[in-house]
């Protein structure tokens, strides 16, 4: 993808007051806009501490301008950035001189967008700065952390590496038939898809985790009116979110919050059940808790054990459960002398008795056992596409030893690389890249 070689600006710092503000300006005149607005020469990586002026010479503010020479930059072209202080006014002043100078407004992650197109970061890493900067838990920032240093992007072109190395003896294969190499192609080759398979599925695992902990888990509360659905919810985000009432179908609309549990952040939705409506507004009410039901990726079932449920229903409840489903009954504070299998997932939302074991139910269901020591962040899109790799490695696997089949070998291999190299950037379309970088906050 190419892009427009000009000079951009933009205040990187989040609006509002602070101590320090920074305007980023990086682009071929970048250098030439910082010696106008201080009137000092720039030295490369070298904090100085000037005066910036207007167009008219009077001093807008006192800072640190620093130079960074491209390629030796974030983005790789020539970079300053002025430190000042970080009023919305002082900030808005400068922005508007490096404007004025020949500089442009940057858009939304144009920075680390030229940054990826400069070789500087791939495409991992890139997302990884927004996933970052909008971390909602310690671990969620440490896997961040890691993508950006490469973590997740080394493994993915390891992967890469072996599978690369066995496309080329195929495709030799496949356009030199009289060299007798096909034949060569036979149990070492299929041995070598096999091990690639195992590198993709523990990729994947990684990759399912990192998403877990990097972008949340989606957990929609389900099951009948006044099972105890929002009372569950307060008592997962440990403040009042939802209404609770006596009364049967208080909760209408789908209320979301977010709550941290073991280091995961979960998307709580509180819906309002299914059940058979009464009016236009439940009805509504219902088919959007279906709907959410169907997104979810954990859906938790709330049966109000209170309710003469005997222990057949509760088997067949568990019997038929969705793989996705885990059955909570609630309100076991109100059962005397009816035992319970220790099997199933009860809790008093009430009394709390419960709700530490089935915090620990939730992360176990999501397969998340490293307590988030090596994990990376990672994002749909990248599980997506080692699926996809998958798919076409197995379906490569079936064409090892048929004779004829060479050209459907090599095809399914370069389609499993095509989809690996679309998680870097090695190849992306300009639609995705617009959509990644688009939803970076300005100045980064």
């Amino acid at each position: 993808m190419a892009y427009i070689k000009d000079t951009i600006a933009a205040i990187a710092t989040p609006p509002g007051k602070g101590g320090v503000g920074i305007v980023r300006i990086s682009g071929p005149v970048a250098v030439r806009i910082g010696k106008e607005i201080s009137k000092r020469e720039t030295e490369h990586r070298v904090a100085t501490l000037v005066s910036f002026y207007d167009d008219r010479g009077r001093t807008i503010d006192q800072g640190l301008l620093i130079c960074f020479q491209g390629p030796h930059s974030f983005t790789g072209e020539d970079l300053i950035e002025l430190q000042g202080h970080g009023g919305p006014v002082v900030m808005d002043l400068l922005l508007k001189r490096a404007i004025q100078l020949g500089a442009r407004q940057a858009g939304p992650g144009e920075f680390s967008q030229r940054a990826f197109l400069n070789n500087k970061i791939d495409l991992v890493q890139a997302e990884a700065i927004a996933d970052l900067i909008n971390s909602s838990s310690e671990q969620a920032a440490l896997g961040s952390m890691r993508s950006l240093q490469g973590d997740f992007s080394n493994q993915i072109n390891s992967t890469l590496k072996k599978l690369v190395q066995l496309r080329v003896l195929v495709e030799a294969a496949a356009d030199f038939p009289e060299d007798g190499i096909e034949a060569e192609i036979n149990k070492d080759e299929k041995e070598k898809l096999k091990y690639l398979l195992n590198q993709l599925d523990q990729l994947l695992e990684g990759a399912k985790e990192g998403h877990a902990f990097s972008q949340g888990v989606s957990l929609v509360l389900t099951g009948k009116p006044n099972a105890g659905k929002s009372s569950l919810m307060n008592a997962l985000c440990k403040r009042d979110v939802s209404i609770v009432t006596e009364i049967p179908g208080t909760t209408r609309d789908v209320v979301r919050e977010d709550a941290i549990i073991e280091g995961v952040t979960f998307r709580i939705l509180d819906t309002a059940g299914t059940r058979h409506a009464k009016n236009k507004i439940e009805a509504e009410g219902v088919k959007r808790a279906l709907k959410e039901v169907e997104r979810a990726d954990i859906v938790l079932n709330l049966v109000d054990v209170s309710e003469n449920i005997e222990l057949e229903m509760m088997e067949e409840l568990e019997k038929n459960k969705r793989a996705k489903e885990i059955v909570v009954y609630n309100k076991v504070d109100l059962l005397h002398k009816k035992s319970i299998p220790s099997s199933f997932q009860c809790v008093s939302v009430k009394t709390g008795d419960g709700l530490q074991k089935l915090k620990r139910r939730l992360i176990k269901e999501l397969g998340v056992l490293s307590g988030g020591d090596s994990i990376f962040s990672a994002r749909r899109r990248h599980i997506t596409a080692i699926e996809q790799a998958r798919i076409h490695i197995l379906e490569a696997t079936g064409f090892i030893g048929i004779e004829n089949q060479i050209d459907l070998l090599a095809e399914e291999l370069r389609l499993a690389q095509l989809a690996l190299d679309s998680i870097t950037g090695t190849f992306t379309s300009d639609d995705l890249l617009g959509e990644i970088f688009n939803n970076f906050c300005i100045g980064k």
